[in-house]
């Protein structure tokens, strides 16, 4: 078993990871094209790999006495006919004395609607069919990448999100489908995968695949977007062509490591050695 402890002069350090919660996907009315995937959470660490290409994090020095509270985001809800999907929720480490570590939440997936743009947030969310005039999502330094952006021109089909990892695929660009970007692998276990775009009726190309690390896959012609998978981060699928809803994104998660047990925590966290890993919102003291 792997301890994520860091040598600190005159202290104990803790190593984290932090992901977010994924954006939802596109969705629309069912004559109004594909919807672009959602990004990823954003994801932070300072454990084998952060996300957006950026350099690992520094642990942060634990003082004993003290409650850091855990704040697990959750995904962003799915867009339908007429209704915008959201961003996922940021996810974070505070306390006394400790600058709050943050993740922002994935940006939503474009509606299927002409002049509809996608989200910002940890990953960007992947450009809407239906014009070329839909902007893709852009990601966070050091947390994830840019959404897929629109082909710009007819069909134009959708992007895939962002991903930790990568960006999303450009919609239909030399035939490729609008996958969402992979995630980052960290202690054998991808994150921040993002949604995959929809496939568009008149499209030669399929529909995007999520990207690894629980990114949803985009819908068929006739399917809903994906959902992503829960506490990964993953951005939902966009919708295909012919039916109305997106998938929701995936919740993020909480994983911290000071080397030593902990004297309480509260939201039941699972323990490995002296790593803690949070499915949800809760607090640990040292």
């Amino acid at each position: 078993m792997q301890i994520l402890v860091s040598a600190h002069p005159g202290g104990i350090v803790a190593n984290y990871l932090i992901v977010a919660g994924g954006g939802g996907g596109g969705g629309g009315g069912n004559s109004e094209g594909a919807g672009g995937g959602g990004g990823a959470g954003g994801l932070r660490s300072s454990i084998s790999a952060t996300g957006g290409g950026g350099t690992l994090e520094n642990g942060f020095p634990v003082t004993v006495g003290t409650t850091y509270t855990i704040t697990v985001g959750g995904g962003g809800t799915r867009g339908g006919s007429g209704v915008f999907a959201t961003n996922g929720s940021d996810s974070s480490i505070s306390g006394i004395g400790l600058t709050t570590i943050t993740s922002s939440g994935g940006g939503f997936g474009g509606q299927a609607q002409t002049g509809d743009s996608a989200g910002n947030g940890g990953s960007g969310g992947g450009s809407g069919s239906g014009g070329a005039t839909h902007a893709r999502g852009t990601g966070t330094v050091n947390q994830g990448f840019d959404g897929g952006l629109n082909n710009g021109s007819s069909p134009f089909a959708p992007g895939g999100g962002g991903g930790a990892g990568a960006a999303g695929t450009a919609g239909g660009d030399a035939g490729l489908a609008p996958n969402g970007g992979i995630g980052v692998q960290v202690l054998s276990t991808y994150y921040a995968g993002g949604g995959g775009g929809g496939k568009r009726s008149t499209m030669s190309t399929s529909f995007g695949a999520g990207g690894n690390g629980g990114g949803g896959a985009g819908g068929d012609i006739n399917s809903t977007g994906t959902n992503g998978t829960a506490n990964t981060g993953g951005g939902g699928g966009g919708k295909g062509s012919n039916v109305t809803l997106g998938g929701n994104g995936g919740s993020g998660i909480v994983i911290i490591d000071a080397g030593i047990t902990a004297v309480s925590t509260t939201g039941s966290p699972t323990l490995s050695g002296t790593r803690y890993t949070f499915t949800g919102s809760g607090s640990i003291t040292y």
